[in-house]
């Protein structure tokens, strides 16, 4: 597969992930997306449900790596490649070490808890004894403004919520 190939198959995994993030923009989550795909196929998606599902563990990584394990049987899986629209904290990369896939792809990076080389890059440590190959910024900006464009509707939804609780004094 040429790079060219690779970049254009990339790009539209990511974009698939980003339609997987407005899901949880929808539910009122950060809008993180993911998908795993083996052999060119799709096999899970996820998108991040912590706040509705009340489980700090239900990030969008987690939720796809546990839809592609039960879908292939196994919590191992090798040749898989997932896609996320936002650098993964540490937390999703330990569990996407442990599930042993080949490859993770990320839009945005992530300055706060990124594990994928923002604070740290818990992928490039020798002693672990699976090595997984990490590529970032695909369709950085997209994932980033996507990202910017939900906070700015949040904070502006809760400003005009704090002027309705409290209206001014006549």
């Amino acid at each position: 597969m040429t790079e060219t190939h690779a970049g254009a198959q990339d790009a539209r995994y990511m974009q698939l992930a980003l339609e997987q993030a407005q899901h949880a923009w929808d539910l009122g989550e950060v809008p993180v997306g993911a998908v795993v795909v083996k052999d060119g196929e799709v096999i899970a998606v996820g998108y991040n449900q912590p706040i509705g599902r009340h489980d700090p563990t239900a990030h969008a990584e987690v939720m796809a790596l546990r839809a592609a394990a039960e879908k292939l049987g196994n919590y191992r899986l090798p040749g898989c490649e997932l896609y996320v629209t936002l650098e993964p904290c540490v937390m999703c990369s330990g569990a996407m070490l442990h599930a042993r896939l080949a490859r993770v792809v990320y839009g945005a990076g992530d300055p706060k808890t990124g594990a994928c080389g923002s604070v740290l890059n818990l992928f490039e440590q020798p002693a672990l004894n699976h090595q997984t190959a990490i590529v970032g910024g695909v369709l950085a900006d997209e994932c980033g403004a996507f990202l910017k464009r939900f906070f700015v509707e949040r904070r502006r939804a809760q400003s005009e919520a704090r002027k309705l609780a409290n209206p001014p004094a006549c």
